[in-house]
């Protein structure tokens, strides 16, 4: 397909997100829903809502989409349903159902294009062992796609990013520089085998994530997206009502990030993300400024950040992953009690 979609795009993927501390004062205004069934609601940012339909079951509900992340439109497809299923996984679910949810300017792209985007998508909720059972489309510019998508989890094997403990170790399942790497793309200073590892990383499925979290008891994680790894980790030390101390040298980048944040290629998105946490964060002297940004960096599709309890065998945890898919697993800091900041860099 010759139309390259990044050529509508300012911001792509979920760097295109509201920055947080905007979308959290508009949400203050909104009264919460009170439902005994409601298990987990808007209150703590989950990444999906969790609703009890029987003593066994829960339905897991969560909707996600956004523009062109990439050139190739069935990459775009994959990337963005990979990313809208990935808060079913982040909240140790599986996948039943996803809705498309399209908007794409008709006389602007050939249709085609469009063909492709639903093509891929519809590979990837195949690949999760979903189906697709309808959407909705406008006429819009610039293009966007996701999924509405419908999980399940049993009621009282709910992971949430409001169950961290001081002692908990600290694993993250994919690196981080997408955004990153994404404007080096525009700006022609990536290399073909760098963008094409970044690409791979975002439609890695974190559905096997998700199963082995289950299989070690873990009831605390997030998936890594618009916020960057410090916002994410802000908000689950923030509802968990702890403090996250992080090793910024064991923390996983994809190759060329480092490099091209070195030439001052940092997109807009991580100095949104800096601002939304540095009330809450406290970074070391001597840490690498490269290696901050680029944990602010908005990922797209990216990694499970979880909280294994110090009960867990979290070297074990870590050999599964990488013998399954997750080749960057790697621990990256641990959880400590709440002091007078959420967020500690070292």
């Amino acid at each position: 397909m010759a139309f390259d979609l990044l050529s509508t795009v300012t911001y792509g993927g979920c760097s295109a997100k509201i920055p947080a501390g905007q979308l959290a004062a508009a949400l203050s205004h909104l009264s919460q829903p009170h439902d005994e069934r409601l298990l987990v609601d808007i209150s703590t940012h989950d990444d999906a809502g969790v609703f009890r339909i029987s003593e066994d079951i829960a339905l897991i509900q969560t909707t996600d989409f956004f523009p062109p992340v990439c050139s190739d439109p069935r990459t775009f497809g994959k990337i963005a349903a990979a990313n809208s299923l990935s808060d079913i996984y982040a909240m140790g679910g599986s996948a039943l159902t996803a809705l498309n949810i399209v908007c794409f300017p008709s006389t602007r792209i050939p249709l085609e294009v469009l063909a492709e985007i639903l093509a891929g998508g519809q590979e990837k909720v195949t690949e999760a062992g979903a189906v697709i059972t309808g959407g909705h489309t406008i006429d819009d510019f610039p293009p966007k796609y996701g999924l509405a998508v419908t999980g399940v989890v049993h009621p009282g094997r709910i992971i949430t990013n409001a169950a961290a403990r001081a002692g908990d170790r600290l694993i993250l399942t994919k690196p981080l520089g997408v955004g990153v790497i994404i404007a080096g793309k525009r700006l022609g200073e990536v290399n073909d085998a760098d963008y094409a590892a970044a690409l791979d990383a975002m439609q890695q499925l974190n559905k096997t994530g998700a199963e082995i979290m289950q299989r070690y008891n873990i009831r605390c994680a997030t998936d890594v997206t618009g916020f960057g790894l410090l916002g994410h980790a802000f908000k689950m030390a923030e509802a968990s009502g702890v403090s996250f101390r992080f090793d910024n040298t064991a923390v996983p980048l994809l190759s060329g990030a480092y490099e091209l944040t070195e030439t001052g290629c940092i997109p807009g998105a991580c100095f949104r993300n800096q601002e939304f946490v540095e009330t809450q964060l406290i970074v070391e002297k001597g840490v690498d400024y490269n290696r901050k940004m680029l944990m602010l960096d908005a990922q797209t599709s990216g990694g499970l950040l979880i909280c294994v309890p110090e009960e867990a065998d979290a070297n074990a945890m870590l050999d599964e992953l990488h013998h399954t898919g997750y080749s960057a697993a790697t621990q990256i800091g641990s959880v400590e009690p709440g002091g007078a900041s959420s967020i500690l860099v070292e």
